[in-house]
This record gives structure tokens, sequence and C-alpha cells, in this order.
């Protein structure tokens, strides 16, 4: 029987965490990873049914490598949610702002708060693996002088107090999550409007561009394209391409198309749109 644990990156309380109950219920069972290896590693071994990866965000733009875990474990995306990102400054109870030393957090929290944190003189900041497992170790350590930027929600978690409240640079700032499982489409194809795509393109001239005219004759929406180097073969790219459209005859026309006209073509997941 297959294992109904979800995979996050991070520990409750961090983001992924958040994703995961609005995905699949407050009840959901967890398998906490540190890493999105070690997540991509617990869908490979059974010891997660299906794992939470956050793939882009609209103020950093996309976390590139994991496109490429994606593709090279041969996992399939069976759907996305977006969290619009609040980030908090908390510390231990009774901690002032000005006794605080080190901000630590995730180095895209501290990218995404980087306006503030500027604005705070003697500051220095410090990466880490993850937002809530930093929250979480002030507590345990009864850190004094140090400080994490993590969700509300680690906060409650970890009994901290919160010194500044939305610290993020731009307010409306959003990360698209996309959900995992090593079986492609969970959907009937009635309910699927939106496919994650890869493939190659020869050296010729017009190549890519050809393709995206299929796309466009075919009635889909493209509204990611990502390139990424093919390791093994200098000055040659993949595309990650991410397309909705209205109906699964339009998407199952163009895989017909582009699998004769690209090299490599292959479906990364058929889902449902989650921004309609």
């Amino acid at each position: 029987m297959e294992t109904q644990k979800i995979a996050i990156q991070g520990i409750p309380g961090s983001n992924h965490h958040m994703v995961a109950e609005a995905f699949y219920g407050k009840e959901v069972a967890l398998h906490p990873c540190l890493s999105f290896h070690e997540l991509v590693d617990s869908l490979l071994e059974g010891e997660a049914g299906q794992g939470i990866m956050a793939i882009e965000n609209s103020i950093a733009g996309s976390i590139i490598p994991n496109y490429a875990l994606i593709h090279d474990n041969s996992l399939h995306i069976i759907g996305e949610y977006y969290l619009n990102v609040h980030h908090h400054l908390m510390a231990l109870p009774g901690q002032q702002l000005e006794a605080i030393r080190e901000v630590h957090s995730h180095p895209m929290a501290l990218l995404q708060c980087r306006e503030y944190l500027k604005k705070q003189k003697g500051l220095k900041m410090v990466e880490d693996v993850d937002t809530a497992e930093t929250a979480r170790r002030i507590q345990q350590q009864n850190l004094q002088g140090i400080a994490a930027i993590a969700p509300v929600r680690a906060a409650e978690l970890y009994g901290l107090e919160i010194l500044s409240s939305e610290i993020q640079t731009i307010k409306n700032n959003a990360t698209r999550f996309v959900i995992l499982k090593r079986e492609n489409k969970v959907l009937p194809q009635e309910e699927i409007d939106k496919a994650s795509i890869r493939f190659l393109t020869d050296h010729k001239r017009g190549s890519l561009a050809t393709v995206l005219n299929v796309m466009s004759d075919c009635n889909l929406n493209l509204t990611k394209i990502q390139s990424l180097p093919v390791i093994e073969t200098p000055w040659k790219y993949a595309f990650f391409v991410d397309i909705t459209f209205e109906e699964y005859a339009h998407f199952a026309k163009a895989k017909s198309l582009l699998e004769i006209m690209s090299e490599d073509f292959q479906v990364l997941g058929e889902y449902k749109n989650a921004r309609k």
C-alpha cells in the first residue's frame, strides 16, 4: 500500500508545511526534509507518496536546480499551489529589536526582505537551510540576540515573539509550488488544463520559434519558459515550458506534433491550473 506521507522541504512551520495543509488538509502526515535532494530521495525510496517543491517566486524567479531534479529523477507534476509569502522577524520572548545581532533564515527569505534588513544597522545576515528550522533552533537552544525570518506559524509552534511583521520588500509576493509523484497524471482529462513539458531543439535558426508557433497554432498559452544547459552536450539547451489550454484535445494535438519536431520531448506533468 502506498504511503500517504507528504514530503516537504523544511519542518513544521515552514512555507512548504503551509502549502501541505492548504492542499491536503490540516491532518496531513508530513515527511520533513532539510533539502530538495532529500525530498526527491524520499519519493524514490517510497518513504513518502507525494512531495511538495517550491519551483519559482514572483520576486526571486525560478529555482533552477529544481527543474533538473524533477527531470533527472523521472518525477511528475500532478498539481500546483500558489502561496502568498509573508515574512516576520521573530526571536525569544522578551527580546528587543535593539538587542538582535544576527538574523538567520533561508537565502530566499533574506533576499525577499533585503530592504528591511538594510535599514537595521549592525545586523549580520546568516543563511540557513530553512526558515522554520531556524525558529525551532532559537527556541531549543535559547539563543539570545538572534532572530529568525519565518512564517507566523513558526512563531506559534516554537513559542517565539514577532518583533516586526510583514517585512518582505514587495507585499504582493507569491511562490509557486508543484506537487510531485512518481507516476504522471492523477486527474481525468476533462479536469486537466495545464501541463509542464521538456524538450530540446537543434541548432538550426528559428527552431525554438517554430516549436512555439506550433503551441500557438494548437491554442496553447505559454505561461513559463526556462532553459537549462544539457550537461553532457556543451552549448545545447533543454527548454522547460508550462502551458495552459481550454481543451485537453488541443494539448494532445500539440504533443503529437512536438514529439516529431523536437528532440527528447517529455511530458513532466498534466494537472489543474491553480490560477484560474
